[in-house]
């Protein structure tokens, strides 16, 4: 793309509004309109989204749903049902693609556009934005909000204030001043830390930020931070729109409705966990060099553990067998069997590679289990997920109540 091609906004920000909660609207009509949140009825629910009524209270994603019906006592609550998120995100993904294959999905529920091409066809980015918003709209009953801007980090900060179901265009000559009024939280990438060294040095917004000299900054954030917020600061943001992402790494995690002490209630959810980690690695084509696990226990101390395998893999078992290994690792002083109460584990697969791209030793111990992999992909692939399963995980399973177990629409 050329720089005069980013003389103008064509590059959007698409963002589902409440997507959650909107899609189970979909089903519950009678709801809309009134404070209502994703949420599990039990006791160690939270919140996985909140409608903007329910906003207007305080709610909040991740809150405990027990504060929320505190803040909101007329608080509606919607059961999730994260199997029909995937499938609408993929609905949106495809409208998205409609007007150009320039689409990046960043995750269930928004994507970038790079709608530079598309002007002939669908006029001014400004009119495609608001064709994009209408053709959702209509084709899935889904609210979306657009932010328009020359580069990515503005165009999503745009869209964020375009919500609920609105569209924000950020020209050039505006982007300076549309930035240095925001303050330095909304850069992407700066978290609660980051802020409070910000802070420190009286670094509130963006402005103040832009106006900070970069050896200045390298002292508060570091080398690499501070040439990028001073970049991001200033408006200039070389990254384009990319078609496919490259995943650092790939993982699923769940919170359990209630402490959970029992081993092998624990063996079957971090099988399911490695199942579902190891079907996108294979989906994506890369396989995992390094295998971590996560747990968090009931006082909300979390501990993670990993390990560098042999030959990198991508096989169901290959990660199952590792993950159980780093727990009998970790509970090895209590016989294998936690503690304490776990309120969440996690698996994830990191340091990737491309699949086959690191040559295996003269023997595949992972051969048999590539093989029946591939055979559970294909039915999968023609049947869908509950086409083929271990038999394990047939039975009767706790709650689960994090949205971030879904998988990767992209």
């Amino acid at each position: 793309m050329t720089d005069r091609a980013r003389d103008t906004p064509s590059i959007l920000h698409g963002d589902m509004d409440s997507f959650f909660v909107e899609v189970e609207l979909l089903d519950r009509p009678e709801m809309r309109g009134r404070p209502s949140a994703v949420a599990h009825e039990t006791g160690r629910s939270v919140i996985s989204s909140a409608s903007y009524e329910a906003r207007r209270f305080g709610v909040r994603s991740a809150m405990p749903l027990a504060r929320a019906n505190q803040l909101c006592r007329h608080l509606g609550v919607l059961e999730p049902h994260f199997e029909n998120y995937p499938h609408w995100s993929r609905e949106v993904m495809e409208i998205f693609r409609q007007f150009t294959p320039l689409v990046e999905p960043i995750s269930i529920d928004e994507a970038f556009l790079d709608v530079a091409g598309a002007q002939k066809l669908f006029g001014s980015p400004i009119e495609i934005a608001h064709q994009l918003r209408a053709r959702v709209r209509q084709r899935t009953g889904l609210p979306a909000s657009v932010g328009l801007a020359t580069t990515k980090h503005v165009a999503k900060l745009a869209s964020q204030r375009a919500k609920p179901d609105g569209v924000l265009e950020i020209t050039p000559e505006r982007t300076l001043e549309f930035l240095h009024a925001l303050p330095v939280e909304a850069i992407w990438g700066v978290g609660a830390a980051t802020a409070r060294a910000l802070h420190g040095r009286a670094i509130r917004t963006v402005a103040d930020l832009a106006a900070e000299p970069v050896a200045s900054l390298r002292r508060i954030v570091g080398e690499a931070n501070a040439a990028r917020l001073h970049d991001l600061s200033h408006g200039r943001d070389a990254r384009e729109v990319q078609t496919r992402r490259v995943e650092k790494s790939i993982g699923h995690e769940e919170t359990f409705a209630f402490d959970e002490t029992a081993r092998d209630v624990i063996d079957r959810e971090m099988l399911r966990l490695s199942t579902r980690t190891a079907e996108r690695l294979r989906a994506h084509g890369v396989e995992a060099r390094t295998v971590a696990i996560k747990v968090r226990y009931s006082d909300f101390e979390t501990v993670n553990r990993s390990r560098t395998l042999a030959e990198p893999s991508n096989t169901t078992q290959r990660l199952y067998r590792t993950t159980r290994e780093l727990l009998d690792e970790l509970w090895s002083s209590s016989r294998g069997e936690p503690a304490r109460g776990v309120r969440l584990i996690g698996v994830r697969a990191e340091q990737l590679v491309s699949e086959g791209s690191e040559q295996l030793g003269l023997w595949d111990d992972d051969a048999p289990w590539r093989s029946v992999d591939q055979t559970a992909d294909e039915v999968r692939e023609k049947f869908g997920r509950e086409g083929l399963t271990s038999a394990r995980l047939l039975a009767a399973r706790r709650d689960v109540v994090d949205p971030r177990s879904l998988e990767d629409p992209g």
